[in-house]
């Protein structure tokens, strides 16, 4: 059994950030759900945050990031690497299978299981199966339309990956913050 699915992008744009994610879920060659939620507002709605991968497992990964957060006092980049370093040290974090992106309103993380922390020169991160046609996409929209928000930027961006992607569907789901 393998679980393909999900396109999400985070955009930091003109002093605002949001993330998209579609909504679907697959198992095999089957759609088994259309209306997904992979994105969430996290730290009193200062952090967004998305996942791809299984489910359950990102569900885990949300909270434990959110407890890196209080634990911290709100500093994004400790809570991202603090959490990286538990998901890749603890026996049971260790079999997680997901990817997350992070992003405030200055900065976005991408965190593996693996214990990376990337930060994208570009202020664009894209993870799922659809991520690397959403990243081409939000490239040459930042680039080139200068003017769209953020928001509009990565619902165009996963718009265009659904377009291409089987594994990505048009049911959008945006948050922003900025």
């Amino acid at each position: 059994m393998h679980i393909h699915a999900t396109t999400v992008i985070g955009v930091i744009h003109n002093g605002k950030a949001a993330i998209c994610g579609d909504g679907q879920a697959t198992l095999d060659k089957t759609v088994l759900k259309s209306t997904v939620q992979k994105v969430r507002s996290l730290h009193n709605g200062k952090i967004l945050a998305g996942f791809a991968g299984s489910t359950a497992d990102a569900f885990t990964l949300f909270e434990k990031f959110e407890e890196k957060l209080n634990q911290y006092s709100g500093q994004f980049e400790r809570a991202a690497i603090e959490l990286a370093r538990e998901w890749r040290t603890d026996q049971y974090l260790r079999k997680l299978e997901a990817l997350l992106i992070v992003l405030n309103s200055e900065k976005g993380l991408l965190i593996s299981g693996q214990g990376d922390v990337i930060e994208p020169e570009d202020n664009i991160l894209t993870i799922g199966s659809g991520g690397s046609f959403a990243l081409s996409a939000a490239r040459v929209l930042k680039k080139h339309a200068p003017q769209m928000s953020a928001k509009q930027i990565a619902e165009e961006a996963i718009r265009t990956a659904a377009d291409i992607d089987i594994y990505t569907n048009h049911n959008l789901t945006t948050l922003e913050i900025g």
